[in-house]
């Protein structure tokens, strides 16, 4: 049977691609797999590659203080992204390699089964919004695939461009009700008590009206 721990043995193995070779450690992921937000970045940076973690550069302590001020821990949450090792130079991933890594992130998501996924940055984006810009969609609860995605910026562009920080930190404050959104629509219809069945009577000539 397929787990989390499985998936990450794999990752940790994988040579699908380029980038294998210049990896110092792959970066499978981490969080619980309960847990009902997966969050999906681009791909791990210096820090990352160095520790095996996604998020633990200053990128990622911007993450953690996003959650926070959402109501989230971390350990709350399922961090991931869409390709497992870092590209040299922190350059762009390319579309060879996201694919080599997709079946992992797929297994993944199988897996958790988030309520919720957020998409940080265009290339996670660009699986769920296709042909969008993040500037014109950012924010904007998208349901498909039996869940919500929602589209956010990711952290490292709001610490390069200020002018992004706001957007994001006002996004990520709407995740709490976004959730409780999801959770509202999932949850199961009340079952409804059964219409009276039984034959009418008439009282004084006037029929009686079923209350169901």
């Amino acid at each position: 049977m397929d787990d989390l721990k499985i998936v990450a043995a794999e990752v940790r193995a994988c040579k699908l691609c380029g980038l294998a070779p210049t990896r110092k450690n792959a970066v499978p992921g981490e969080g619980p797999e309960n847990a009902e937000v997966m969050l999906i970045g681009e791909g791990p940076g210096f820090n990352e590659d160095q520790q095996g973690r996604p998020f633990v550069g200053p990128s990622g302590q911007f993450l953690t203080e996003l959650l926070a001020s959402a109501g989230f821990k971390r350990s709350e949450v399922f961090i991931a992204n869409v390709v497992k090792c870092r590209p040299p130079s922190n350059r762009d991933p390319q579309p060879d390699e996201i694919s080599a890594c997709r079946a992992y992130l797929d297994r993944q998501i199988a897996l958790i089964n988030p309520k919720i996924i957020i998409t940080l940055g265009r290339f996670s984006m660009a699986r769920w919004f296709p042909n969008e810009r993040i500037s014109a969609i950012h924010g904007r609860a998208k349901n498909t695939e039996g869940r919500i995605v929602v589209a956010m910026y990711h952290p490292a562009a709001a610490l390069h461009n200020p002018a992004l920080r706001q957007p994001l930190e006002e996004d990520f404050k709407r995740l709490r009700e976004i959730l409780a959104d999801a959770q509202k629509k999932a949850a199961p219809p009340a079952s409804k008590k059964p219409a009276n069945t039984e034959p009418e009577e008439k009282s004084g000539g006037a029929e009686q009206l079923s209350l169901f």
